[in-house]
Order: C-alpha cells, then sequence, then structure tokens
C-alpha cells in the first residue's frame, strides 16, 4: 500500500475540474482583454504555465512535510505581510504587492494556505479541547494575526475570507455562540444603516423581552438579559461612528449604493452597474465567445480580474453560467468529501479550510458582480488575472489533494 503512487492516488476528478475552471478562466480573461492594449491575456498564460511545475513540487514533497513544518510556513507567510509596510508597493491605495521587475506578488493569497495549514496543525493536537477558553483564544490568535496585517494595507477583501475559519473551528467544537455574535452584529450593523439607531435598539429590546417571557421559568436571567440590551445597545450607537471615521469614503458609497441610499450610476456605482447591465444582456445561451459587446467595449472596468464573471454572463449567457457555477459546486462538494473521509484530524481540518476558503471567495464575487455585495475586490478562484490568485488557490489545493493521495499510509 505504501509503494502506491500518486499518480494512482490523487483525486482526478478533483484535478479535472481544477484544469477544467483554469482554462475557461484564461479564455474569459483572453476575451476581456482583446479591447485593451495590456498584454493580461499573454501573463496569465505564462502564469498558468508556471502552476505546472509548482504542482509537480507539491505533490513531490512527502505529505507528513506539511504537518511538520506548518508553524514555520506560518511564520514565514506572517513576515511576508508585515514586510508590505516596508518595501510593499502600493497600487490604487493599497500597499498589498512585492515588485519583481514588471511583475508582482501578493503574499496575502499565499497565507490563506499557510493559515489553513497551522490552524489544521493547532487543532490536531490531541489535547486540544475548543470548550476551553484558552484554547478557543490561541485558535482564534491563529486566524487574526493575518487578518490584523492585512487589514491596514488596506485589503478588506482578503480579510474578509478569514471569517471563514470560525465555521472551520465550529466544525471542530468551538462553541456556536461564536458564529451567532458574528451574524447578530452583521445584522446589526445593516440594520442601523437602514434604519434609525434608536428603532433597531427598540427592536432589539422588544426581541430580547420576547425571547425572555418565552424561555423557561428556570432559564430566565433578569442580569444576563439586561447586559445583552446594554452591550446591543453600545454596539449600535457606535455604528455611526465607526461607518464615518473608520470606514474609507469609497466603503461608504459603495454600502449606501447598495442599500438604496445613493443612485450613482456614473461614478462609484458604475462598476456594478456595467456588471449588471453585461451579465443580463447575455440572455439565456449567451452572445458567443469573442462576441460580447459590453466585453469588447470595455465598458466593465476590472473585467479580467474581479468582474471576470461578467465574460462569462454576457458571452455565454445563464447556461454557460450555470456550467461554470456547476463545476465550483461540485468541487466544494467533492472537496467536502474528501475531508470527511480523512484518516487524520490535520488532514480532515486542512480539507475544511480548502474549501472554505475557496467557497467564500466564490460566493462573494459572485454576490459582488450580481449587486448583491459591495465590491471589496475579492478574485474568483482560478478564474480572475493574477499570478498570485491562481498560485495561491492551486498550492492550496493541491496540498489538500497530495493529503487525500496520502492517506493510504496513514494508520
Amino acid at each position: 500500500m505504501k509503494n502506491q503512487s500518486v499518480k494512482k492516488n490523487i483525486d482526478w476528478i478533483c484535478v479535472i475540474i481544477y484544469s477544467s475552471l483554469v482554462i475557461l478562466g484564461w479564455l474569459n480573461i483572453y476575451s476581456s482583454s482583446l479591447s485593451s492594449i495590456e498584454d493580461t491575456y499573454q501573463k496569465q498564460l505564462i502564469f498558468i504555465a508556471l502552476t505546472i511545475p509548482l504542482i509537480f513540487l507539491i505533490v513531490a514533497v512527502d505529505g507528513k512535510f506539511y504537518e511538520k513544518y506548518a508553524s514555520i510556513i506560518f511564520g514565514v507567510s506572517l513576515l511576508s505581510l508585515m514586510g508590505l509596510f516596508v518595501f510593499g508597493k502600493t497600487i490604487a491605495g493599497q500597499r498589498c504587492w512585492y515588485a519583481i521587475g514588471s511583475f508582482t506578488l501578493q503574499p496575502s493569497e499565499f497565507a490563506k494556505a499557510a493559515t489553513s495549514l497551522a490552524l489544521a496543525k493547532y487543532l490536531s493536537d490531541s489535547q486540544i479541547n475548543l470548550k476551553d477558553v484558552n484554547r478557543q483564544i490561541q485558535a482564534l490568535a491563529i486566524v487574526f494575526l493575518p487578518v490584523m496585517l492585512i487589514l491596514p494595507q488596506p485589503d478588506p477583501g482578503s480579510a474578509l475570507i478569514y471569517s471563514i475559519f470560525l465555521v472551520v473551528l465550529y466544525r471542530e467544537g468551538l462553541p456556536a455562540w461564536y458564529i451567532w455574535t458574528g451574524f447578530i452584529a452583521i445584522t446589526l450593523f445593516v440594520f442601523t444603516l437602514i434604519f434609525e439607531p434608536q428603532y433597531v435598539i427598540l427592536m432589539a429590546l422588544l426581541t430580547i423581552i420576547i425571547v425572555y417571557f418565552k424561555s423557561r421559568l428556570g432559564d430566565r436571567n433578569i442580569v444576563g438579559s439586561s447586559i445583552l440590551f446594554v452591550l446591543i445597545s453600545g454596539f449600535v450607537l457606535s455604528v455611526n461612528y465607526v461607518f464615518e471615521h473608520v470606514f474609507k469614503q469609497h466603503h461608504r458609497d459603495r454600502f449606501n449604493i447598495l442599500l438604496g441610499k445613493t443612485v450613482d450610476l456614473k461614478g462609484i456605482g458604475y462598476n456594478t452597474n456595467q456588471s449588471e447591465i453585461a451579465i443580463g444582456s447575455g440572455g439565456l445561451f449567451g452572445k458567443g465567445f469573442l462576441e460580447g459587446t459590453q466585453t469588447k467595449g470595455g465598458f466593465v472596468p476590472e473585467q479580467h480580474t474581479d468582474y471576470i464573471f461578467t465574460t462569462v454572463g454576457e458571452e455565454w449567457g445563464f447556461i454557460g453560467s450555470l456550467i461554470v457555477i456547476g463545476l465550483f459546486v461540485t468541487l466544494f462538494l467533492r472537496l467536502i468529501f474528501l475531508a470527511e473521509r480523512q484518516k487524520t484530524k490535520f488532514s480532515r481540518v486542512y480539507g475544511y479550510c480548502t474549501a472554505g476558503i475557496l467557497f467564500t471567495h466564490f460566493f462573494v464575487n459572485i454576490a459582488m458582480v450580481s449587486g448583491i455585495f459591495p465590491t471589496i475586490g475579492v478574485p474568483l478562484p482560478f478564474f480572475s488575472y493574477g499570478g498570485s490568485g491562481l498560485w495561491g488557490f492551486t498550492i492550496l489545493l493541491f496540498i489538500f489533494l497530495k493529503m487525500d493521495a496520502n492517506k493510504v499510509n496513514e494508520w
């Protein structure tokens, strides 16, 4: 069993889906960049070619290497994020890249795999019990250390992706109230932006009173309910300050447009409006490859990067979009299936991190180009232009596929 080759044991379903997405992604980058003077499709082809030796290197390394050196890999990743504040190159107001000649490298794309390895390593310790508060703090520190380094760049899109680690931690025993706290905080934040704070506080008070009196007599806690109300009130009253003084102007504009408080089809809302027009114009079967008028006219900004799915919607239509979405969903479900059948906790946790990160990127990107989420700069895995993103996602995926192929040697 130990001598079975990686070629035989690797999950070829994932490899075929990955290859299909990369090829389809390049075709859409090619189409979207024809109207541009930049040679983005040629550069992306180079990035794709370089993934081949990268994949061979990942699968050639012994599977135990990633577990043994997870902490070191995570430490190097943190150092690379810190280095941006000194050596980073600023592009469009973000200090997220290292400049290497005419190419740039974005370390936050690789930090996701490094954080996944570190979290899997920590949780695979036999003594770890996430019911213990100290263990919870330590696990959350692993997740939030890179977030604290990514947010000031500023790169809120990449930082948002790390929220999926809370779901992975919940799967491994983190109390559910962490998830509920995050969900309630987001809901209160949005509600406060839509309604006046006093109305949100009143709704919260009524909800707490209803829950209090519907609870069993022995479960009622007037002190706890009062403290909860005070905390919610304080949070709600702080929302406007955070929104006005912490968020940058373009973030405020995007939220206001999303919530319908501002209409700006020529300014900050231009990207989303053009994106919706492009996707909607594709109809059922699309206009045909290289025939998209919105795409060829260059109406959608950043179409080859964060808005690449608009090319799919316009040129391939609803059917083509459904096929692409189906490939992604099949990949996510397959990764979850593989994660569940792992023989070690380290591999299982890493597998869930891989599926979670890819899914969050996919979901946020599609929601963004559809006008459901504000524009925050989250690329579509294997589709969007960029070497860092493609290599980061490739490393993330194939480390797990190597672990899965190596499970025949696990006891």
